[in-house]
This record gives structure tokens, sequence and C-alpha cells, in this order.
């Protein structure tokens, strides 16, 4: 990867990715807490891999991704809070800033996908505006962000990955390939993986009227 960036691991990206997400799904929490973040890092639906970052380790990559300033801190209120400086750092678009977000939140995934994932953070006319998109992240003159992986046995879409971890390793798949599918599947997976996310959202959210309710010492019910 040619970019002056260097090489961020998997936990720098998923905060990156995390505050990137939040602050557009929910604008009246962002910037966030730290604890708001570590749960976003921590997330199980829409997440690939899944991870267990405790409050050290994500209190050491803010470090980095602060003196990369990749990251700002606010202070007010009880508690610190963390946005992202992306698009400043980067020199790039709030569009390739939301396909960014969702490759290093989901792993390598397909225009049609990244399409209908980014739904809630920047609404594409179509697979070809996502695609023209992607294509300006990998032709940057100061090195690509993004690069499009061989496509796959069976399949009529190549996935795209982002570089700020580095190059991928390329993983050559033998057997039996796997029978053709249309885009429209990995539309549906995707829409999918929305109805899991929205689901785990709803579950956040009734946790916490249920903790302000406690607070204001009334019932749930009413």
């Amino acid at each position: 990867m040619t970019t002056s960036l260097p090489v961020l691991s998997l936990l720098e990206t998923r905060i990156l990715g995390v505050l990137a997400e939040k602050q557009r799904t929910v604008p009246d929490s962002y910037p966030l807490t730290l604890n708001s973040l570590i749960s976003g890092c921590n997330q199980k639906s829409s997440r690939d891999p899944v991870i267990e970052a405790s409050e050290s380790e994500v209190a050491v990559a803010l470090d980095s991704l602060r003196g990369l300033s990749l990251i700002v801190e606010t202070s007010g209120g009880r508690a610190s809070r963390y946005g992202h400086n992306i698009e400043r750092v980067l020199h790039i678009p709030t569009q390739s800033t939301a396909l960014l977000a969702l490759l290093m939140l989901r792993g390598p995934q397909t225009a049609g996908e990244l399409r209908i994932s980014c739904e809630r953070l920047h609404k594409f006319a179509d697979i070809s505006s996502v695609e023209s998109f992607l294509v300006e992240l990998t032709e940057r003159e100061a090195g690509a962000l993004v690069m499009e992986l061989p496509r796959q046995p069976g399949s009529r879409e190549n996935r795209w990955m982002h570089l700020l971890s580095g190059t991928p390793v390329i993983e050559e798949r033998a057997g039996v390939a796997a029978p053709s599918t249309d885009v429209i599947v990995g539309e549906i997976a995707a829409l999918k993986a929305n109805v899991a996310r929205l689901e785990a959202e709803v579950t956040e959210l009734r946790a916490m009227m249920v903790r302000l309710c406690a607070e204001l010492g009334i019932s749930p019910e009413k």
C-alpha cells in the first residue's frame, strides 16, 4: 500500500469504522464516549470478524490513531468523546468514507452488498455509483485505499477490500466451485445482515430505556 499512513491494526480500523458508522446512524450520541466506542467495537452483529477488545486495548489504539490525526478527542460533561477525522486526513469525500467504514467493519464485500449495507450511512443511487467511488479509492495519488479481489469460483461479482491494514494475502481456493449466483443474492445477504443489525440496535435501545426509567424512578410500561 503506497500511502503515507502506516499499516493499521484490526482494532484501529475497527475504531475508525465504528466512529464513521455511528456518526451517521446515531448522530445525537456522536462523538462517542469510550464506553460507547468499546461497545461498538465488540458488537456481535454487522461485524466481521467479531472481536472482544478490552478498555486498555482500545485506549492504546486511540493513542495511536490520535498520533496520526485520524481521531479527535473532545472533553465536556463527564467523559471524553471521540470522533473520526478520516475525510481530512485521507482527503476523501463522505461517500468514500462510508464505503471504507463498511469494509473495515464487515470485511470484503461486493459492490452490490456495499450499496445495501451503506443505506444508513449514504444512499447510493445504484451499484455503478458505488463502483465509481471504489475506483477513485484505488486511483488516489497518495496511494490506493481499496483493492478489487480476484473473483471467486462461481461468483459474478468481485469483492472489494480496504488496504488500511496492508495488502491482503490472496488465498487460493481449491475444490469444487460454488454454483453461479446472481448479484441479487449478495444483496439479499446484505439485507439479512441489516435486519440482524437493526434487531441488535433495538435491543440496545430497550436496555437504554430501562436504565433511563430506573434513573427517573418510573416504570418502563408507562
